[in-house]
């Protein structure tokens, strides 16, 4: 009897270490990254699951193969790594080096790390970063304006949405004012 306590207890142990390591991991993320502001591009679907959600497409999830150094020699697989290596353009940072190789950060310069989706072709490359989902409270809908996304980007690459901005204000602000008419 003794042996199954102590093997639910492990089995409870480490589902618990499991979940704090991941809250752990994606707070550090969001509290210790680089913040960068993203363009996107809305769609508004439903998760029967998970409830109502944005879509985001991003500038830097098209880019164009000649920045690919070294240069891209036939196909890339969908789910292969690639880095991205950011710079601030203006107001929000666009890619400007890509590689299935690390690429090392330099002055403004930050890399975020995503996989190559299907669908890409010869001109260009599709990426998932993991911030095409903003999961947003039940019957908000897709807000109207300009999407833009402050995403924290951690020394390893994996980013996090920190914040989903409409025409420059907080998400939740612009859906408070717009329940408060």
């Amino acid at each position: 009897m003794n042996a199954k306590v102590a093997l639910l207890g492990t089995i409870l142990g480490l589902q618990t270490a499991w979940i704090l390591g991941t809250s752990f991991v994606q707070e550090r993320t969001l509290a210790a990254g680089t913040v960068v502001l993203l363009e996107t591009r809305p769609v508004d679907p439903r998760d029967l699951l998970r409830g109502d959600y944005v879509i985001l497409g991003y500038k830097i999830g098209r880019l164009p193969a000649s920045i690919f150094s070294p240069p891209i020699a036939g196909k890339l697989a969908p789910g292969q790594t690639v880095h991205v290596a950011l710079e601030p353009r203006g107001e929000f940072y666009e890619a400007t080096q890509a590689s299935t190789q690390p690429i090392k950060s330099s002055g403004d310069s930050v890399v975020i790390k995503g996989t190559v989706e299907q669908g890409w072709n010869s001109n260009e490359v599709w990426i998932a970063y993991g911030l095409e989902r903003f999961y947003v409270p039940e019957g908000t809908g897709n807000p109207t304006g300009k999407l833009t996304v402050r995403a924290a980007i951690a020394k390893s690459g994996k980013a996090s949405i920190k914040e989903v901005l409409v025409n420059g204000k907080p998400y939740s602000e612009v859906m408070r004012d717009k329940v408060n008419r």
